[in-house]
């Protein structure tokens, strides 16, 4: 069930780790985000594979779905995404065909290419750096196994085979446009970090799609930020604070570390665009606010599904954004079907 009548919503989350909170905090935390949005009738909650991020908790994605799944009811939960290269595609369809079994229906496997990563962290990973030139064939592979004719002799997936779990490819450029419409697969674009090519990959997408068994007709997801607040005062304060906890993410000072003198300097100089590219798609408000952002921004893109990824200073900020969002948007399709 869509959480507004004309618009469907997922939440990305990442289980993020804020200042003064613990990776366990973070990783507790995905349960009541996840029980938010199951109560507010969202789609979807995935999880994010990054390695070597000290503020994010996701990285063991197929681990922290089962527990989450574990602690909901009936919410899908999935993967935006796991990094294909860095596994082989018969342990990612053991796992997800595992959740899968234990909790049918309600898993989704998101694909991405990227290493979600940097350079020390690839070798640490013992990553093929050809790896991600074989995705399209990994992603058949995965597909298959999951599916019920294997495409490696006389190796199966177990659990994995005949599960089917729906794969959704994920990406920020052109390429995933071209990989999902020729495979017949929905596709998700990354536009809550990296907006620049979102309207011409949703565009190529649409127009070169291929029906499959999977999918008759496109489906598209597009990302976006949100900070809800009960005024807009709060809510412009806590995008202040994520634009600095950007700066401090992408630059460095003389020390390692800026200094809150250093930062606002950054902001003000203008030589943060990093920032506000990454930030380009952000609602920000009150509950009213934020919906008609996430509402405009889906008949702008025509994505099918608006995957919102809540942002803010903590664990309960976010909490209470996604929180707010979800109680204006049942209310809003609640008006809008007369409920």
């Amino acid at each position: 069930m869509a959480a507004t009548s004309s618009t469907r919503l997922s939440v990305l989350d990442l289980a993020q780790v804020s200042h003064n909170e613990t990776v366990r905090d973070g990783l507790l935390a995905c349960v009541d985000l996840a029980r938010c949005a199951e109560d507010h009738g969202f789609e979807r909650v995935w999880y994010a594979e990054h390695h070597n991020m000290s503020r994010i908790a996701s990285s063991a994605t197929a681990v922290l779905i089962a527990h989450v799944a574990a602690n909901t009811d009936t919410i899908r939960l999935g993967s935006g995404g796991v990094m294909l290269p860095n596994h082989s595609p018969l342990v990612i369809a053991e796992q997800f065909g595992m959740l899968a079994e234990l909790h049918p229906g309600r898993i989704d496997l998101g694909l991405g290419r990227a290493p979600g990563t940097d350079q020390p962290t690839l070798r640490a990973l013992r990553r093929d750096i050809y790896a991600s030139d074989r995705f399209p064939h990994d992603v058949l592979e995965l597909q298959a196994f999951l599916g019920d004719e294997s495409a490696v002799d006389g190796v199966s997936a177990v659990p994995g085979r005949g599960t089917h779990v729906p794969l959704y490819i994920l990406g920020s450029s052109l390429f995933g446009a071209q990989l999902a419409a020729e495979l017949g697969l929905p596709y998700a674009f990354a536009s809550h970090f990296a907006p620049v090519a979102l309207h011409e990959a949703l565009t190529l997408y649409r127009d070169r799609f291929k029906p499959s068994a999977q999918l008759a007709k496109p489906y598209s997801i597009a990302a976006v930020n949100v900070i809800t607040a009960e005024d807009d005062a709060e809510a412009q304060a806590q995008f202040q604070y994520v634009r600095r906890a950007r700066v401090r993410l992408l630059y460095r000072g003389p020390s390692g570390r800026l200094t809150d003198d250093e930062v606002e300097s950054i902001l003000d100089s203008g030589r943060a665009s990093q920032v506000e590219e990454m930030t380009r798609f952000t609602g920000v408000g009150t509950p009213d606010q934020v919906l008609a952002y996430v509402k405009g921004f889906a008949a702008d893109t025509g994505a099918d599904e608006v995957m919102v990824v809540p942002q803010g200073a903590t664990i309960a900020t976010r909490y209470r954004s996604l929180d707010l969002l979800g109680q204006i948007s049942q209310t809003a399709g609640n008006r809008a079907t007369g409920d």
